[in-house]
């Protein structure tokens, strides 16, 4: 598996990073603890050596179970890791009210103080059982902190050696250039999919020029991108997706009709519909690695399928002309 360069670093991910939403248990309708840790070594031993979790899936439980499973791996992995999402204390702006993993209230805030996240880094390091994250990654932009200040955090953590190159997701483009311009920032993690492509506009060309990557997440929109998510699907209770505006009944039926345009591709190829989004993702510009999550080792050898080919650029125009008929209320 051909892997690509953290922008900035010495640092290669792999084209699919294996992203640890899910296996949090929150906020997905639960997972499986066990499988979780099969998915990550299946990930490990097929070349999906990238992972990228965060503190607030689960309040602490992903990044717990990641750093349990590569004990004993950690010079084979790239972790990925986040801050500025608490539940622990109400400071910044506040983010959603939702429930931990023993169905207790809790308020999620946005909060990037310095302070907050040299503390945050510190607590990450303990759960993932490791002295050094490869990317430290903002979460969120909050309204209470200046980015500057946050990116001083960043700058003394990377002086330190416990963050080797620092990150932002969900940034737009002014704020992105504001960090930039006090710390190099190596990526922006934001959503992108097929169906999901505002970023293209301003965002994708700043990052080419700034030699910034791109680090699409929910580029499976959330798995209505896999075909198998038929309209009328009854969720597990707890699951999001339903609230979303993807899953609505028009846009569902919408994203249909695009994929059956372009079944016959994936059909001549042998290959899923998740594949092809997933390959599609990895084609485009700026994008330096695709996060995927997977509750299983047998999902996460789906994702590393996508890797295994090149679309051509004929099917990638085909495809491509299929999106544009999409008629989405969003």
């Amino acid at each position: 598996m051909d892997k690509k360069q953290l922008p900035g670093t010495n640092i290669m991910l792999s084209p699919i990073t294996y992203g640890a939403f899910a296996i949090g248990g929150w906020f997905w309708g639960g997972a499986d603890e066990g499988d979780a840790i099969k998915a990550i070594e299946a990930a490990i031993e097929n070349g999906v050596t990238t992972i990228d979790t965060a503190p607030v899936y689960g309040m602490g439980h992903s990044e717990i179970v990641v750093g349990n499973t590569i004990k004993g791996k950690r010079d084979k992995v790239q972790l990925l890791t986040k801050f500025g999402m608490i539940w622990d204390a109400e400071k910044g702006d506040f983010a959603f009210e939702s429930k931990d993993n023993q169905d207790k209230p809790v308020k999620i805030y946005k909060f990037n103080g310095k302070q907050s996240v040299i503390d945050e880094c510190e607590r990450s390091l303990k759960r993932l059982q490791t002295d050094y994250i490869d990317l430290f990654q903002m979460h969120w932009p909050e309204s209470t902190t200046p980015i500057e200040e946050t990116m001083e955090a960043l700058e003394i953590l990377k002086t330190q050696g416990k963050i080797l190159a620092a990150g932002v997701c969900n940034c737009p483009v002014d704020l992105l250039e504001r960090a930039n311009a006090v710390l190099p920032i190596a990526t922006n993690q934001v959503a992108y999919s097929m169906v999901n492509r505002g970023i293209e506009k301003d965002l994708v060309p700043f990052c080419l020029k700034n030699g910034i990557g791109i680090l699409p997440h929910t580029s499976l929109q959330k798995g209505l991108l896999t075909g198998k998510i038929k309209p009328g699907h009854v969720f597990n209770h707890g699951d999001h997706r339903p609230n979303t505006p993807y899953f609505k009944e028009h846009n569902h039926k919408e994203v249909m009709k695009m994929l059956d345009a372009v079944k016959h591709i994936a059909d001549e190829r042998d290959i899923s519909l998740a594949q092809l989004a997933l390959n599609w993702t990895m084609r485009q510009p700026a994008v330096t690695s695709v996060l995927v999550g997977a509750r299983n080792a047998s999902q996460m050898l789906e994702n590393v399928k996508a890797a295994s080919f090149i679309l051509t650029d004929e099917e990638i125009n085909n495809i491509n002309n299929a999106l544009l008929q999409i008629d989405l209320i969003l």
